[in-house]
């Protein structure tokens, strides 16, 4: 399997063309994946652009690729996203990556009342900083020509709003309906999962007054670390990318 990097979005290279990698992209690929001239590589600019490349000239700062082919993926029709609640420890951050390996197409921070960890202020960008490293290395890792997009943090309140526009089902281990059963229409899905608390019966009642829709993966509880990523590998089997 041929190694992946990212260079910046919106690239015009094309086939014939040479594409250069530089910075922390570079000495990633000179230094710690020692890709050797000759050698075959793919790279995507994060927004859908695919190229396939072989490796022409590597230094510590500066690896040249030669381009032999361009592909252009287009967005999902009906996208993947995921609210994630912050949570103690890395829970949180183990839940965005495999969340991004899984095939999610959008993270939102979600600061919600049970939530230990908080991101106010200057900790709020840090936050959102973290996971979008995360998250690119994980979509490097995974290979996936689009690099999932990490909002900023969100209350309830405005989360709350997003199921205006998209299909919000809520994680909620005593709800009637099971998660297997839905059926994807043309609206993007939104899926909430709670921190290790859970999520309190006052959000439940926002959220639902909202439009949103209480579903249950099976009859166990999963951790907040798991259950974005089991509910995104399902989902993904209902709109038919798996």
């Amino acid at each position: 399997m041929a190694l992946h990097f990212v260079t910046q979005a919106g690239t015009t290279a094309h086939e014939g063309e040479r594409v250069l990698l530089t910075g922390a992209e570079a000495k990633h690929a000179a230094v710690v994946r020692r890709v050797r001239v000759g050698e075959s590589v793919t790279i995507g600019d994060g927004a859908g652009v695919w190229l396939e490349g072989v490796v022409e000239d590597v230094s510590a700062t500066e690896v040249a690729v030669r381009i032999t082919a361009r592909r252009e993926h287009p967005l999902p029709e009906v996208r993947i996203v995921l609210a994630q609640a912050l949570a103690k420890g890395d829970r949180d951050e183990l839940a965005v990556q495999a969340a991004c390996e899984l095939g999610v197409d959008e993270i939102v921070p979600w600061q919600a009342s049970r939530s230990i960890s908080r991101w106010e202020g200057p900790k709020a960008a840090k936050g959102r900083e973290r996971w979008a490293t995360i998250v690119r290395e994980a979509a490097k890792q995974a290979h996936r020509p689009w690099v999932p997009e990490v909002s900023s943090v969100e209350s309830t309140g405005q989360l709350a709003k997003r199921a205006a526009d998209a299909r919000m089902l809520v994680l909620d281990p005593t709800a009637q309906t099971a998660l297997s059963s839905i059926r994807a229409d043309e609206r993007d899905l939104l899926l909430v999962v709670g921190p290790e608390g859970g999520i309190s019966a006052e959000e439940l009642d926002r959220l639902t007054e909202a439009g949103a829709e209480r579903v249950r993966l099976g009859d166990t509880v999963l951790r907040t670390s798991t259950a974005g990523p089991a509910a995104i590998a399902l989902l993904s089997g209902i709109l038919g990318r798996w």
